[in-house]
């Protein structure tokens, strides 16, 4: 192995590391596993050829190779660092952020956000992708998009078990509602009970396991009569608009229902939360990502108000 190949999260943990003295005081300061700092030095001592550290009951001590690769590794450090204050205060900054989002978000939340950022910072091009919790999260992870816009639901665990943790930051959080015919009896209600969807009818998608999601009411007696199938949530809302069935959809996307459709609050039982949340990697975001996420965040708030 080439010690060019080193990684620059190797660097920032070996500084860590030193300045430390321990690898779990090192883990705690970064917000990384232990695991994930042992793994990080040991990939830096096999490009390096040679211990970084010597490991000590109370702690560790930098090798003379290791005074050597610190001092280096500082100096690229500082000098990224420096890099990227100084693009963080450039005035009007523009750039490129690559965005994935959940396939509902593009049908009102992604539109709004885009529509006041082309008033606001029209000098930032935003480029999307949509897609499920797994896959935008592992392109994130992967550096291949900035910021993703995930749907989440009880208990909101974090997208990914994985280290260093995304940060995520809460766009809405709304009830669950669902989505009836125009000519069902059911329309002519603003709301409708929990009860009286014993029995309905329903248009329903799949995950990756081919087991149904979204679109049956979650925690109805018995097994659901699901009539359709359909992967995207506009094909089930048409569904839906010609009188197949009922089915659940986020509140965000209430506003893109098509004719012959109604979106309805559901009463009584556990209440059913859907949160909407833009995920990161855990380093500071660059302007015009900021810009994005407040694009998103108004937008939401605008949507939870209509």
């Amino acid at each position: 192995m080439d010690f060019t190949d080193v990684s620059l999260a190797g660097l920032r943990v070996v500084r860590e590391v030193a300045e430390r003295g321990t690898f779990t005081a090192a883990a705690a300061s970064l917000g990384y596993t232990q695991s994930a700092v042992s793994r990080q030095v040991a990939a830096v001592e096999r490009a390096a050829g040679v211990p970084v550290f010597e490991r000590r009951r109370e702690g560790v001590r930098l090798t003379t190779a290791g005074r050597v690769i610190l001092r280096h590794a500082a100096a690229v450090l500082d000098e990224i660092d420096a890099a990227d204050r100084e693009l963080r205060d450039l005035p009007d900054e523009t750039g490129t952020v690559r965005l994935g989002t959940f396939p509902s978000a593009g049908a009102v939340l992604l539109p709004r956000a885009l529509t006041a950022l082309r008033r606001t910072n029209p000098s930032i091009t935003v480029v999307t992708r949509d897609g499920g919790t797994p896959v935008l999260v592992r392109a994130l992870r992967a550096g291949s998009i900035d910021l993703a816009v995930l749907g989440s639901e009880p208990p909101f665990r974090p997208p990914d078990a994985e280290t260093p943790a995304l940060v995520t930051d809460t766009l809405t959080e709304r009830n669950l509602c669902v989505a009836v015919p125009s000519t069902h009896p059911l329309a002519d209600n603003d709301s409708i009970h929990v009860d009286d969807l014993r029995g309905q009818r329903w248009i329903a998608g799949r995950t990756s396991g081919d087991e149904p999601q979204l679109g049956v009411w979650p925690g109805l007696e018995g097994r659901p009569d699901v009539a359709h199938i359909a992967r995207d949530w506009l094909a089930k809302l048409r569904l839906v608009a010609a009188g197949c069935g009922l089915t659940t959809v986020p509140a965000v996307i209430a506003a893109a229902a098509p004719a012959g459709v109604r979106v309805l609050a559901v009463r009584g039982g556990p209440e059913e939360r859907r949160r909407v949340v833009v995920a990161h990697l855990p380093r500071p975001l660059p302007e015009t990502a900021l810009r994005v996420v407040e694009a998103l965040r108004a937008a939401a708030t605008q949507t939870g108000a209509s």
